[in-house]
């Protein structure tokens, strides 16, 4: 390899520099172990979750890739992920790219350009609720002229967690 970059991921050079130093003169590939098209890798990794106490998680390739291309795609433009990747924009999109707690935090924090506290973040739908019976609904809607089918509420903005999901996600029908 003469020197030659192994990989454009810094967390992965120094491995990559170590296998390709202790492979074979000549090889083109520094793992070889699993290049056999009969080698069941997604196997291969659940025993070695095991082994390590993680509990496997759905889908276990398709979600790493998922969360490998989010990474990429908040440092690299799109059409370089899918290069590295080997999928289009509309594949990478349609299915790998989600949005992650982190985008919530940076699009919250007044330091980093997002929103500032206070600022309208979430839309909390809430079509059965009326001001007869929800003094909050009635509270928002005097306040803010919103009408109580597109009502914010402050504690809205206070979510810490977010729902797990598929990559893999359908348009509702």
């Amino acid at each position: 390899m003469n020197g030659e970059l192994l990989s454009p991921f810094p967390e992965l050079r120094k491995e990559l520099a170590d296998a390709f130093a202790l492979a074979p003169d000549g090889a083109e590939f520094v793992v070889s172990r699993y290049r056999d098209q009969t080698s069941n890798l997604r196997t291969q990794l659940g025993r070695i979750l095991k082994r390590a106490g993680v509990e496997p998680w759905p889908r276990l390739f398709q979600n790493l890739r998922a969360s490998r291309e989010t990474e990429l795609a908040n440092t690299f433009p799109l059409h370089v992920c899918c290069a590295w990747l080997g999928n289009s924009p509309k594949i990478a999109i349609k299915h790998y790219l989600s949005v992650t707690d982190e985008h919530f935090h940076q699009a919250t924090e007044a330091e980093s350009g997002g929103a500032t506290v206070g600022a309208v973040v979430v839309q909390q739908v809430v079509p059965s609720a009326s001001g007869d019976d929800c003094p909050e609904v009635t509270q928002a809607t005097r306040a803010t002229g919103v009408t109580t089918e597109y009502a914010v509420f402050p504690e809205a903005l206070e979510v810490t967690e977010y729902p797990r999901q598929g990559s893999n996600l359908q348009h509702p029908v």
